[in-house]
Parts: structure tokens; sequence; C-alpha cells
């Protein structure tokens, strides 16, 4: 079925292809600048740390709704071995096989295309099979080092989460700025939380993929018209799930990664950032996710921290 008319209306208003150049391949994360790294850095006050990610392990999120996307699978290669010879120092070495979108982790550009086309009007076949992404790999991105800002929708809310049929509106977003006191800023990694990842954490995976709350497709002309640089939440589908409109699979994932050109990241939690920020009255703060830097991939795995 093809993309109803309001998709490309929305696609319209915040297609940012050229914006950069017609070789950019970062898309958004251009408005991370070196003068935005310096206010981020004035953030930091007290040096506490808060970790995003959730850990890696086979009984992760996944649940084998999407073929091929596996828990991490972790290996002994070698045990307290010594290659050099007897009473010599030993090594114990390790392996993972996992999907690079299994767990906490960044979507690249190139991870949906819609109408053959992904990110600044490439072809979606320059995706294959050997070689991986040809352009806008997450390999490309160097490093994602922003001032992140937490738009905590379930607490503005009165809520400890939101219900699985809300889509998060761009009206939620205000809220939940208003509610921390905050304004979001050009440059800024904006982190949404719903609490829909304690469903989780308190062990139903399938409770946590389906339903599940997530951003509605009106959000991604709010971060557009604030030149948001990256946006992640703390659900596994990143968007409202099922759809808000009947048939229209993965919108906000085409305009945010196809159309602006915008990093979003998934399985992120933020119960111990939404507690902090409470604690603090802050709900800014410098955030590290640097991606790994796998040549090629269409996703990786990343371990943030919030630093106040």
């Amino acid at each position: 079925m093809p993309l109803p008319a309001e998709f490309h209306e929305i696609a319209k208003r915040v297609n940012n292809w050229g914006r950069w150049g017609a070789s950019d391949e970062i898309g958004t994360l251009n408005l991370v600048t070196d003068e935005a790294v310096r206010a981020a850095a004035a953030e930091v006050r007290t040096g506490r740390r808060v970790a995003l990610a959730l850990p890696l392990k086979e009984d992760g999120v996944q649940s084998g709704l999407i073929p091929g996307r596996i828990n991490p699978f972790h290996t002994m290669v070698q045990i307290n071995q010594e290659i050099f010879g007897p009473g010599t120092v030993a090594t114990s070495d390790d392996a993972v096989t996992m999907g690079l979108q299994a767990a906490t982790h960044w979507d690249a550009l190139t991870h949906v295309s819609h109408s053959g086309r992904l990110y600044n009007g490439r072809p979606a076949d320059t995706v294959t099979a050997h070689g991986g992404a040809e352009y806008s790999g997450i390999g490309t991105v160097p490093y994602v080092v922003a001032r992140g800002v937490l738009l905590d929708v379930a607490a503005a809310k009165g809520l400890d989460r939101l219900p699985g049929d809300h889509a998060v509106t761009p009206q939620d977003l205000d809220e939940a700025a208003e509610f921390g006191r905050v304004t979001v800023r050009p440059g800024d990694v904006v982190l949404v939380r719903t609490g829909q990842v304690q469903v989780y954490l308190a062990g139903d995976k399938h409770g946590y993929g389906y339903p599940s709350p997530g951003l509605s497709v009106r959000t991604p002309e709010w971060f557009h018209a604030r030149d948001v640089a990256a946006v992640a939440n703390d659900t596994l589908t990143f968007e409202i799930f099922p759809p808000e409109i009947e048939d229209l699979w993965l919108p906000v994932h085409a305009l945010d990664l196809v159309e602006m050109g915008m990093l979003q990241g998934q399985n992120w939690n933020l119960e111990s950032l939404s507690t902090t920020c409470g604690e603090l009255s802050r709900h800014s703060f410098l955030l590290s996710a640097m991606p790994e830097p796998f040549q090629g991939a269409t996703g990786t795995p990343v371990a943030p921290v919030a630093v106040f």
C-alpha cells in the first residue's frame, strides 16, 4: 500500500536533503557544532553520572518478532590460557553474536528507506548484502557528545508509565519541557521518557514491545523546528505501536531517518535518569553516546552516560 498523502506532506516540511550539501552523510548531527559542545560541557557541575544502557545479555529485549535480531549470545573462546608457555601470563577472551539493534542502540540513517530512497536522496539499493550501507552507515558517525535534555512525558502527566496506546504528541513534548523547566536548543539530543522500559525490567519482554506508547507521526515537525540533533526513548519500537494511522507502519522512522537525517535511539533505560533529574531539579546534562564504528552497519549498540 503506498504511503498516504498526509505522510508526504509532513515529509516535505521536515526534509533536510541538501541542507548540508549533496555529499552529506550525518544529517542533523551537523548541528552539534564546536560551540554547541562547549555549551554542553558547561552542564557538568557535580560530576554525577547516570548510565542509560540496558545490560547486554542473552535474555535481552528481543522476543523474536524481527527475524535475525537476536539478543547478545556470549561465549568464552579461551580461559586462562598460557599462550606463551607454562608459567607465563594467562589470558581469557570472549566473543559475542548479536543483532546490532538488539539492545540499547542507535539507528543509522540507513536503517529504513521509503519510496526507494535513503537520506539525502540516495538510492535504497546502495545498502547491499555484502557491503552493507555504502553511505550514511553508523561508521560515518564519528562521535555523539552533546547537551542532552530529558523530556519526561510520563512524569509531566503525573504518571509512572504512559498507557500502551498513548501517542506522544508535540503538546506532550511542550508540557514535558515546561515540567522540566528546560528549553530545547539547536544541537541538543532529546531523550523522551514514557516509562515503558519498566515493563521489560519487570520481566515481561512481550508486553514491553506490544502494545507500546511512543512518538506520534506529528513529532518530527516539533524536532525539526527546534533543530534537534538526535532523539532516543525508552521503548522497543520508538514510535507508538500499533501505529496511530491504520496500516502506516514505522512512519516516524521514515520521517526522522530518511527525510530529516536525524539519528534515533531505542531501548534506552531512562528510569535512573528521571530520578536524578527530579532530585537535582535539572533536566539537562552533558550526554556521551558514542556509536561503535561498525563500517557499513545500519545500527550499533551504545552505552550512553549522562553527566551532571
